[in-house]
């Protein structure tokens, strides 16, 4: 579990080909995912499980509780504390949808960044292809993939990074113990990402299911501040020695994987004003 939990299993895409259709199948998708060889010796490396990490995670929680991801989570923890947020959405909440934009790509980027993606990383983020295009049909909305289509306002990213935040309580109610919320943030080792590679200027440092801020402050000065970025740029953080939470979200699409301007700025600023008040 801890292997699942921190980008280490070494499952991080599945070997054959897995359609559109195919990943709207729970099942389908964790019995390719079972069958498939490990990229790398598990627990040896991190490579990110773009995809997978919701699914193999997911059916760890649905063999525990006997619910999908989706309804643990509602019926444990966004229902009682009533926090705006789902994986997939609701047809019944479809109007509250912003569709997702993108700047026009520079073609010959993209073809030459295919053409130096690992086999790894291919499987990882292209099997099958996701972006933009897919998020904004039906049948993605609809769907249970608890890495990659969570919905949900920027104040309830905030809300879920805040039970982290207050040490395991959000408005009085206790959803983890102080305890659980310290073996979140154990590092599991950093390490060039096996999947994501020069993506990233740095090594980056996982712990149970959020990365740290470590030495990159990507979360903040804080080096034991957590959170994790979505695609495009959205992001989340909890910083317990502080008490913050922060949650951002949006619809145009960045086109990094992680640290994207916008979401640096507001950290950026978070902390300035944290400062100011310390001084004031």
């Amino acid at each position: 579990v801890r292997h699942l939990l921190s980008h280490r299993s070494g499952v991080a895409g599945i070997d054959v080909p897995h359609t559109l259709d195919d990943l709207y199948d729970w099942e389908l998708t964790c019995a390719r995912l079972a069958a498939t060889t490990p990229w790398w010796e598990p627990g040896t490396r991190s490579g990110y499980h773009a995809i997978s990490y919701g699914f193999l995670v997911g059916e760890v929680v649905r063999r525990v509780s006997g619910m999908l991801p989706g309804e643990y989570l509602r019926q444990e923890i966004t229902g009682p504390l009533g926090i705006d947020f789902t994986f997939g959405l609701p047809e019944k909440e479809t109007h509250r949808l912003a569709e997702l934009v993108q700047e026009r790509a520079d073609r010959a980027a993209q073809a030459a960044l295919l053409a130096r993606m690992e086999p790894v990383a291919v499987a990882s983020l292209l099997n099958p292809p996701t972006g933009r295009p897919v998020a904004n049909t039906p049948g993605w909305r609809a769907a249970e993939i608890p890495a990659a289509n969570g919905h949900g306002t920027a104040r309830a990213v905030a809300a879920l990074y805040g039970i982290l935040a207050g040490r395991g309580t959000l408005d009085g109610r206790r959803i983890l113990s102080e305890q659980a919320v310290e073996r979140v943030r154990e590092s599991q080792g950093a390490c060039r990402d096996l999947v994501l590679g020069d993506a990233f200027a740095h090594e980056t440092e996982i712990a149970l299911g959020l990365w740290l801020s470590g030495r990159n402050r990507s979360y903040g000065p804080n080096p034991r501040a957590m959170g994790h970025d979505g695609a495009g740029g959205s992001c989340g953080l909890a910083d317990p020695e502080a008490g913050i939470a922060l949650g951002y979200v949006m619809n145009r699409m960045g086109s990094g994987v992680a640290d994207d301007p916008r979401k640096t700025a507001l950290v950026d600023a978070v902390y300035a004003a944290l400062g100011e008040a310390a001084r004031g």
